[in-house]
């Protein structure tokens, strides 16, 4: 299980490698992406993981 905290209203990218000109045109905010949903599930290379924001507001990356 891989963990990612994010408070659920700080949807800014928070380290120098995401705060370029390059980076900022492929960022997606966390409320982009769960779409006012709790979970969602996102394909990658043919495998299933799990994204869901807790009842803190952090954000969990599970297989």
């Amino acid at each position: 299980m891989v963990k990612m905290t994010s408070p659920l209203h700080h949807d800014k990218p928070t380290t120098a490698s995401l705060d370029t000109p390059q980076s900022r045109e492929h960022a997606i905010t966390s409320t982009e992406l769960l779409r006012g949903r709790n979970e969602v599930l996102i394909i990658h290379r043919g495998e299933h993981y799990r994204l869901r924001r807790t009842s803190t507001g952090k954000l969990i990356l599970t297989k």
